[in-house]
């Protein structure tokens, strides 16, 4: 269904597609998402984003800052500032052409690793909100605890509890001051120009300061859960010590730095497999049942907590 939002998401789409000329054989304006939390359209090589309508405009316009000052970590924003539609917060982006879901072998292991490190070994430049990691977690926990009850539902939430507060958004975040990107998973890169360029870290609504290794937490997860095969994710954190990335040690066990914010994730993922699973009447799937099963062999073993970060 168009809605309001949506038809005058595409026109600002086509209007910067064509900004020099108005003629237009390209096609139609694609859809690429419309959640509650973005609406994403794309028309010739422009994307238009509507962010979620709790997005503060100061923060979003020093993390548009941030991405187009390191152009070769962050895919720039067509335009320094977002402008305002329908009460959400709109931005402009070039197109790039994203990892092919189909093809997992040829997954940017590599790739996303050495664009983590030269993010992190980046110094912020302008004040900036804390990363978003946390809250997103913390928001997972409260979507499952209003969802109807579910069996899977206790397991998660005694792994939560292990957390410490920081991991739970419940206390600061560790203050490293290191530039972090909040969400990394292979959907947030693209390659641009689009089909030959390099590939290039997207999405800014979680960009802050905290700790690096949330930014490494996703891939280190997957592979405590089984779900990541260990030569990938033995490619992808080789990759990011090459890169001088500094959330790990460069030799020796990782996984005291890497632990609670892997375990963090878990539960994050784990909450929202069985909300999804409750709001559409189904059983969990195989994938869904070993992360539930993880949370519960968490609650069990306390978690490595570095120094400092122990609150």
């Amino acid at each position: 269904m168009t809605t309001p939002l949506l038809s005058d998401l595409a026109a600002r789409a086509r209007t910067a597609a064509h900004a020099h000329t108005d003629a237009c054989s390209c096609g139609a304006v694609l859809t690429l998402a419309d959640r509650v939390d973005a609406t994403v359209v794309r028309h010739a090589d422009t994307v238009a984003k509507a962010h979620a309508p709790d997005t503060d405009p100061t923060e979003l316009t020093a993390r548009l800052t941030t991405a187009a000052r390191i152009p070769d970590v962050l895919l720039p924003p067509l335009t320094p500032t977002p402008v305002t539609l329908h009460g959400r917060l709109v931005t402009l982006w070039p197109y790039g052409t994203p990892v092919d879901p189909d093809t997992p072998d040829a997954a940017p292991w590599e790739a996303a690793a050495t664009l983590l490190a030269r993010l992190h070994r980046t110094p912020p430049s302008a004040p900036l909100p804390p990363m978003r990691g946390p809250a997103k977690a913390a928001h997972a926990i409260a979507r499952l605890r209003a969802a109807a009850p579910h069996p899977a539902t206790s397991p998660v939430l005694r792994a939560w509890a292990t957390l410490p507060a920081w991991a739970r958004d419940e206390h600061p975040l560790p203050d490293t001051g290191t530039l972090c990107h909040g969400d990394l998973h292979l959907g947030q890169l693209v390659r641009h120009p689009a089909a030959t360029g390099p590939w290039l870290l997207i999405d800014v609504d979680d960009l802050g300061v905290g700790p690096a290794a949330w930014d490494l937490a996703r891939p280190a997860a997957w592979y405590a859960c089984g779900l990541l095969p260990p030569d990938e994710w033995t490619r992808f954190l080789a990759a990011y010590r090459a890169a001088g990335g500094p959330a790990v040690p460069p030799h020796g066990d990782p996984w005291p730095a890497l632990d609670v914010p892997a375990r963090a994730l878990t539960v994050q993922t784990a909450a929202r497999a069985v909300t999804k699973a409750v709001a559409a009447d189904r059983p969990l799937d195989d994938v869904e049942r070993s992360l539930v099963d993880a949370c519960a062999r968490m609650a069990s073993v306390p978690a490595q907590l570095p120094r400092n970060t122990a609150k």
